[in-house]
């Protein structure tokens, strides 16, 4: 168990990927304090102690808004009582607040996508790093989206607030690798969630067509991924961008083609 006796603190928990994440990181013998705004994160807890019960793991829950910078502080501060060490942040809280053109975006909705996906891993990140610093030690992971590189049909705030959080990455490297502190961002792509499921089937088949795997990818996948950066194995990868797509970036995305086109015309906010 490469991460017995390290403690992580995942937001966004309450489901999806950050369930997936919670689970593993637990199977890996990690004690978890887990955030999210949804009572849904009684439930990943569960399944967390579940998963980490061989190792006598430990699970901290607390319902917060990473978007408050009050909450936050009170949250981590809580979690370093607790466990008394903070080794670990996934930054897996995000949202979509509003799918429409630009021209159609509200102030609240660009305001709430900028709160939760970029604030919101700066508040976290700001209460954790001392915690890391004294320690000499820690991993910062940040669930950014493939949406961060080129962009995502009417989700601007989405698109944006993710790459703003590559660049994030990039300076928590410039000013705590010294320290011991790794930080990274990963990039998923069409991935099988709740959110998606959700999402027009024309936009859907587009994406898979758009997709070398053919296929979506699995939040036990993403899971993996996060538990190996989390993990001293991850050492000297700082800064780096990783995509989880099946190959997905690499597709010529034709703003002319025919599938494009008709994917749009069928998809309505």
């Amino acid at each position: 168990m490469r991460l017995k006796g390290r403690t992580v603190i995942v937001t966004g928990a309450g489901g999806g990927i950050g369930r997936s994440i919670s689970t593993r990181l637990a199977s890996e013998g990690a004690h978890l304090a887990l955030f999210d705004v949804a009572e849904s994160v009684e439930e990943t807890a569960a399944l967390a102690r579940e998963a980490g019960a061989a190792a006598g793991v430990q699970v901290h829950t607390a319902r917060v808004d990473v978007g408050d910078a009050a909450q936050v502080n009170d949250a981590v501060a809580a979690a370093a009582a607790r466990f008394g060490a903070l080794d670990g942040l996934v930054n897996n809280a995000g949202l979509t607040a509003n799918l429409a053109p630009i021209t159609r975006m509200s102030d609240e909705a660009w305001a709430r996508e900028l709160a939760v996906n970029l604030t919101g891993p700066f508040y976290m990140t700001r209460a954790v790093l001392p915690h890391m610093v004294e320690r000499g030690w820690g991993r910062v992971v940040n669930i950014s989206s493939g949406a961060a590189r080129g962009g995502l049909f009417r989700q601007a705030g989405y698109s944006a607030t993710k790459s703003g959080l590559l660049g994030f990455t990039r300076n928590v490297v410039l000013e705590y690798a010294q320290h011991g502190i790794t930080c990274n961002a990963v990039l998923p792509g069409l991935i099988e969630t709740p959110v998606v499921a959700k999402m027009p089937q024309p936009i859907k088949d587009f994406a898979l067509s758009m997709t070398p795997a053919r296929r979506m990818g699995r939040t036990e996948e993403i899971a993996a991924l996060v538990a190996f950066l989390c993990s001293e194995e991850s050492a000297y990868v700082n800064g780096a961008e990783i995509d989880i797509d099946g190959g997905g970036r690499l597709s010529p995305m034709v703003l002319g083609s025919v599938r494009e086109i008709e994917a749009r015309r069928n998809y309505r906010s």
